[in-house]
């Protein structure tokens, strides 16, 4: 049976925080681990419109989901590192994998269930990831997103690399 995807529930909640936890020494997400706050409030962010869960033979193996920029957590520095405006964009948010199954095709379903749902609202899809040549940042590059703008939030660690924003390389933004 294939990995399907299917909206996040919130009895979701406990294994994605397990499957967070469990991912986060191979990838580094989140960059601090254990958070300064409850898990739950990493993955369910102010802004969400939409979120998701891969499942495969009935176990939650991922999760994604889609935030609105303007009321997001990184429309100041987005605007600040890029120059360019916010509105009209949805953020690719909170995409991970659990450990056991990175490198499976499973963030790339997440992935472009996202972006459809991003481009069915109208809105241009961004992302940011902490360092381009990272494996979360190759992986976005291998599929054709390019970075727009970097910045050096308060919350990254001092060895991480900077944050990086990214658009879709077919993706236009007004000026």
């Amino acid at each position: 049976m294939p990995v399907t995807t299917r909206p996040r529930l919130s009895n979701d909640l406990p294994t994605l925080v397990r499957l967070l936890g469990e991912q986060q020494p191979a990838t580094s997400y989140p960059q601090r681990w254990p958070l300064p706050y409850p898990a739950e409030e990493f993955i369910v962010r102010p802004g969400e419109l939409v979120a998701w869960v891969a499942v495969d033979d009935g176990e939650v193996v991922g999760h994604v989901s889609v935030t609105a920029l303007p009321d997001g957590r990184m429309a100041t520095e987005w605007v600040e590192a890029t120059g360019r405006p916010h509105e009209g964009l949805a953020e690719v948010s909170v995409l991970f994998v659990a450990g056991g199954r990175r490198g499976s095709g499973i963030g790339g379903l997440l992935l472009d269930v996202a972006l459809a749902e991003i481009r069915r609202r109208g809105l241009t899809p961004m992302l940011d990831v902490v360092g381009e040549d990272t494996s979360a940042g190759l992986f976005y590059r291998r599929r054709g997103w390019r970075t727009v703008g970097r910045a050096r939030p308060a919350w990254l660690p001092d060895h991480r690399p900077d944050l990086a924003f990214m658009l879709l390389a077919d993706e236009r933004l007004g000026s």
